[in-house]
């Protein structure tokens, strides 16, 4: 954390940040959790806390003068689950992870850097960053705090990463789509839109301040699910998706629905030449008839589900990989913990 940012965290502004968050507190704790509520008061604590807050502006790095191609990087931020408790993960350790992650991206980047400029780096936001309440039944006995607080932490940990980027980048681009443990309660409880997920993106986005070389674009569709979007990247085309729309598979994985699903929404929904999700906590890279799709890690561990229910187990991961004007060039699978 930059001794700036250090600062402001001592002021009187966090202090008022304090108050919003305990109004938004007691607010959800009169009321019934109704259509809207939950909302409402998410984004009014949001609101009042970026009032009169002067958030520092990032540093920006000195100018990259090496010769070479230039390529941007991508970084695949998928499935925190932010919440969720297991015998080896919580909030606090998601946090550490994070931070963790963008110690290791600068370290790749940096090597990349001796061989070409890599002066640009798109995060995508992929889903499930939080786990959400109640979205399936016992969810509340494997958690470690309410959805309010998901969102708030989960919003500070990728604040921060954010603006460690913009340190280390010229440009960032952030583009997200929801998951589904980002939904308020069950099936067609609230409006499509609702979900923690761009609702804790939105905050996350407010948190980093107004930022010249930030590109981040609002993860909403008025009365819809916003659970695509496209990115171009030095003119290859991106398709980002959460993954719970895709069933069926072996091992806990759907290795044929995804090729149906990708075949189907190259020729209905968008053109694209990479495709990137989620949900399934399996890091895999697939070829399917000339389209790359990498599925992303998680960074939690232990999930005691999947030992038992699919007899598997992840190791906490996230995807880096690097891209110039013919295409993809490498890839790293970035271990946590």
């Amino acid at each position: 954390m930059s001794e700036d940012l250090s600062e402001f965290l001592k002021t009187d502004e966090l202090q008022e940040l304090k108050a919003a968050h305990g109004r938004a507190l007691r607010a959800l704790a009169k009321r019934e959790q109704a259509t809207g509520e939950l909302v409402e008061a998410v984004f009014q604590a949001a609101k009042d806390a970026a009032l009169g807050m002067n958030i520092p502006k990032v540093a920006a790095p000195k100018p990259d003068k090496r010769k070479g191609e230039p390529e941007h990087a991508i970084l695949l931020a998928s499935d925190w689950q932010w919440g969720k408790i297991t015998p080896t993960y919580n909030s606090e350790i998601a946090a550490v992870r994070v931070k963790e992650l963008g110690q290791k991206v600068k370290r790749l980047v940096d090597i990349q850097r001796t061989a070409h400029p890599v002066r640009e780096l798109h995060i995508y936001l992929l889903g499930d960053l939080v786990e959400g309440e109640d979205i399936f039944p016992g969810q509340a006995h494997l958690i470690d705090s309410g959805l309010y607080s998901q969102m708030f932490g989960a919003a500070e940990a990728l604040a921060r990463l954010v603006r460690e980027m913009l340190g280390h980048f010229e440009k960032v681009k952030v583009v997200g789509v929801i998951g589904n443990h980002g939904r308020l309660g069950r099936k067609g409880t609230f409006r499509p839109e609702s979900n923690a997920d761009a609702m804790m993106y939105r905050i996350a986005r407010m948190a980093v301040g107004e930022e010249k070389r930030l590109d981040w674009p609002e993860t909403f569709t008025q009365g819809e699910r916003h659970w695509y979007a496209v990115d171009n990247v030095l003119g290859k085309r991106w398709f980002l998706f959460h993954g719970d729309q895709v069933g069926g598979g072996f091992a806990g994985f759907p290795w044929y629905g995804f090729g149906k699903k990708l075949s189907g929404w190259r020729a209905s929904v968008a053109e694209f030449d990479y495709s990137v999700g989620a949900h399934f906590h399996t890091p895999t890279r697939m070829y399917l008839n000339g389209l790359t799709h990498w599925n992303g890690g998680s960074i939690e561990s232990t999930n005691t589900f999947a030992q038992e229910q699919l007899a598997a187990a992840g190791e906490p991961c996230q995807w880096l990989l690097f891209q110039n004007e013919k295409g993809v060039t490498a890839e790293y699978l970035v271990r946590l913990g």
